[in-house]
């Protein structure tokens, strides 16, 4: 996945500059029907049915932290979803901050379909 700056920053002033970063308490899978950029949010799915996703991630090794659990969005209910072609990690339920992004192959997600993420299918890899 790739870093936003917002997150860029924060983790570069924290390592070189002395100055605290607080990590999330909880971070959470956000689908995306525009893809963000480093610099930009895109633009997020807010459907019928659609929440942001509570996402666990394993201990980082050599760089890399997947998720280690399903994750599952809820059932489209009454229109469908626009395309989801990019998934992201934020850091809060609603509003906040994205801090890592992918694009995916887009996913058509019509009403009674859920988006699901199987375990480990979430990656962030900073090298």
């Amino acid at each position: 996945m790739t870093t936003s700056y917002n997150l860029a920053n924060k983790l570069v002033n924290a390592t070189l500059g002395n100055i605290t970063y607080t990590s999330p308490a909880s971070v959470y899978a956000s689908p995306y029907s525009t893809a963000p950029t480093a610099k930009t949010a895109g633009r997020v799915v807010t459907s019928d049915g659609y929440a942001r996703q509570v996402t666990t991630l394993a201990s980082a090794a050599n760089g890399i932290a997947s998720s280690n659990a399903v994750v599952t969005f809820g059932a489209c209910t009454g229109n469908n979803w626009p395309t989801v072609i990019a998934v992201g990690i934020v850091d809060a339920s609603t509003a906040g901050n994205i801090m890592y992004f992918n694009p995916i192959a887009g996913r058509n997600i019509n009403v009674g379909d859920s988006l699901v993420f199987g375990s480990g299918n979430i990656t962030i890899t900073l090298t």
